[in-house]
């Protein structure tokens, strides 16, 4: 079954704007998609010193003619001319001849993604055999073992073609790098005498190309044949089972424990997490698939790499994520019928592609992120700053990758914010076509109940314990201490969670005089460079003022399980602490994690920005923070702080009520079946024999 097809042509049934928008992109994004006389838009004069936003927009966005928008383009690179023309046509559902695609290949990481995107729809439009001759040409043309044969290589495997016999393929990629290597093995693996040239298992460098040259590859765990329909859900950013740790915040959480409740929907047939498995899981014997527990499943996808890769490092992984995903979805007893994925980004691309392949219906979750503050940061970046062009071109790159994961979805479902999903509409015209005003569906994320254990005193006691094992610590706070108001943030160590914020206001109030502080997260062992950065930004704030480092404890990430245990430990008057969670994130898309703490009875404080705001209200069931700067945060913690306990203990069980009724995990479950089941999705019929 082909994925379904939403051309993204302009459509005067969009409302034009009413009036400017002060946003660039925004203002851009709807002229484009318009095409309306109202929302005519051109970019703003560049400031003093140059400015590539407008010039960018307009070479992607750009109402005016062809050779008028190429001259003014004249200023930006090869890649950036050819990346803007390739994502309009895209946009416009325009079909490029094969020669005109692979004229740009080798062209950067960027356009292979555009590229990779655009080529199934050149292949439907203009036929497998112009395609194939169109490649063949190219390929002979590459130099042998370079990563210009790769790609051509891999556009190839995408679209099933066969441009080359495989003896001429291996010929060319000759003694390439790692990377050539594996395209090449991909190939082969679907030409019917291609395995012949696969070298042995056994000559594989290390466990990942051992799994890649497999002939033979089976799974024998997985879900079977079952009524109902399989759901497969992806998370692959961070490690699955270490959340807090790298990029693994709460997404790992809600995962699990969603997986779980769907599991319990008699509709479904069982439900895949896939996530993704590096050098040391493979190593050490872990099963591609494995059960969670009854009707959930795991499935890994090898990934090669010596951990999970960062969001910007995706792009040179989107072609194996694509591959292994379409072979061991195959590989299956039945197949998977819904691939959901959430994040804009070459690994959401990748499953899309899959599900494609496979036959599966794809469901997105759309975010206004990095939308809503993409011109923001650009223009408040240092123009000195290297790495400002780069940030910026990767997050129009993201930009587009959220356009054609809505464009390829059957279903778009949002997530909730202050505004319902206004803002998401605001920055995605096309879902004011497709839904109206109102948007998509968003149904409200939840958490799984907390489940005491048998020795939850004494383990409460242990950690409690542990926490107050002495000020001299760096993770420790002084048992003298234990009447001081705490303030416990949880998070995965990174910019965006703004740990250094929150240390820098807790400083500039003086809270450290009358407050202690714990911070929770990042990864014991091999930390990454964000985690590494922001400890040593943290070290350096307290570095000479022993008294407050003293009431500061920075802990490395906790299982869920003992993070949950902590907070139900904290938020228990019978122990004497008063706490506080604090979330000083600049913003989150929903914060599962002050949820959990407000289901453990933490009076809970979050930002503004984002989506904690749609059940978190200020003076109501918690406190909303001015997170922008230290100093607007040290306002609001000294305001925090001051409430008397009458407050705080009304503010913690309005909390917990809150949670308790609106946001648990099994009616994030229940809504999204039904969103399911509406969208014809899930059903009650018997799985087609194999």
């Amino acid at each position: 079954m082909p994925a379904p097809t939403h051309v993204s042509r302009p459509d005067d049934r969009l409302a034009p704007p009413s009036c400017a928008d002060g946003d660039p992109l925004v203002a851009a994004r709807r002229a484009f998609f318009t095409r309306s006389p109202a929302a005519r838009w051109r970019p703003a004069p560049p400031p003093a010193g140059g400015d590539d936003l407008a010039l960018l927009l307009e070479a992607e966005y750009g109402l005016m003619p062809r050779e008028a928008a190429h001259g003014r383009a004249a200023g930006l690179g090869r890649e950036d001319v050819a990346v803007a023309s390739l994502r309009q046509a895209a946009r416009l559902g325009v079909p490029l001849t094969p020669e005109a695609l692979l004229a740009h290949t080798a062209e950067g990481p960027r356009t292979a993604t555009v590229l990779a995107d655009l080529w199934p729809g050149t292949v439907r439009a203009h036929g497998p055999e112009w395609a194939r001759d169109a490649l063949r040409h190219a390929l002979l043309r590459a130099a042998p073992g370079t990563a210009h044969a790769a790609e051509l290589l891999d556009l190839a495997t995408a679209a099933g073609l066969w441009p080359l016999d495989p003896e001429e393929a291996v010929r060319l990629a000759g003694p390439g790098g790692r990377a050539t290597r594996h395209a090449l093995w991909r190939h082969l693996h679907g030409h019917p005498a291609g395995g012949r040239l696969l070298p042995p298992a056994a000559e594989a460098a290390d466990p990942y190309e051992a799994l890649l040259l497999s002939r033979d590859l089976a799974l024998p765990e997985g879900p079977g044949r079952e009524p109902g329909l399989l759901v497969a859900q992806s998370m692959l950013l961070g490690g699955f089972d270490t959340p807090g740790q790298g990029a693994g915040g709460g997404l790992s959480v809600l995962l699990g424990s969603l997986g779980d409740a769907l599991a319990d929907i008699g509709s479904l047939a069982g439900v895949l997490t896939i996530v993704t498995a590096e050098y040391a899981e493979l190593g050490s014997g872990a099963r591609l698939v494995s059960e969670r527990r009854p009707g959930h499943w795991v499935l890994r996808l090898p990934v090669d790499a010596d951990g999970p890769p960062p969001q910007h490092r995706l792009p040179q992984h989107r072609p194996a994520l694509a591959w292994w995903a379409t072979r061991l979805l195959g590989l299956l007893a039945r197949p998977a019928d819904v691939v959901h994925v959430r994040y804009a980004d070459d690994g959401s691309l990748a499953l899309a592609q899959a599900a494609d392949s496979v036959g599966a219906r794809l469901v997105f979750t759309a975010t206004p992120d990095p939308h809503r503050r993409l011109a923001e940061n650009h223009r408040q970046a240092d123009p000195r700053d290297p790495g400002r062009a780069r940030r910026l071109r990767d997050e129009l790159h993201r930009v587009f990758l959220a356009d054609r994961l809505v464009d390829r979805a059957a279903t778009v479902v949002a997530i909730p914010g202050p505004s319902g999903t206004r803002e998401l509409v605001r920055h995605f015209p096309l879902l004011a076509a497709r839904h109206g005003p109102a948007g998509p569906p968003a149904p409200p994320e939840g958490i799984a109940p907390y489940v005491p254990s048998e020795d939850e005193d004494a383990a409460r006691q242990a950690l409690l314990t542990g926490l107050f094992s002495g000020g001299h610590r760096s993770d420790g706070l002084a048992p003298a201490d234990r009447h001081l108001p705490l303030l416990l943030c949880v998070g995965r160590l990174h910019p965006v969670k703004q740990q250094d914020v929150l240390l820098r206001a807790w400083l500039t109030a003086g809270l450290w005089r009358t407050s202690t502080l714990v911070l929770v997260g990042g990864a014991a062992e091999r930390a990454t460079a964000e985690e590494e950065h922001m400890r040593e930004t943290l070290r350096s704030l307290v570095a000479g003022r022993p008294e407050a480092a003293r009431r500061l404890a920075v802990r490395t990430a906790l299982p869920n399980q003992e993070v949950r245990r902590l907070e139900h430990a904290l938020g228990d008057p019978a122990h004497g602490v008063r706490a506080w969670y604090v979330c000083p994130s600049a913003k989150e898309e929903f914060g599962l994690a002050v949820l959990e703490a407000m289901e453990a009875g933490l009076p809970a404080a979050g930002p503004r920005r984002g989506g904690v705001a749609h059940y978190l209200h200020d003076g109501a069931n918690g406190v909303l923070l001015d997170t922008a700067s230290a100093a607007t945060l040290a306002e609001d913690l000294a305001r925090l702080v001051a409430l008397p306990e009458p407050r705080r203990t009304r503010l913690a069980r309005a909390g917990r009520a809150t949670v308790n009724t609106r946001f648990l995990v099994s009616g994030m479950a229940g809504a999204l079946a039904e969103l399911y089941r509406d969208a014809g999705m899930i059903g009650t019929t018997e799985p087609s024999p194999a």
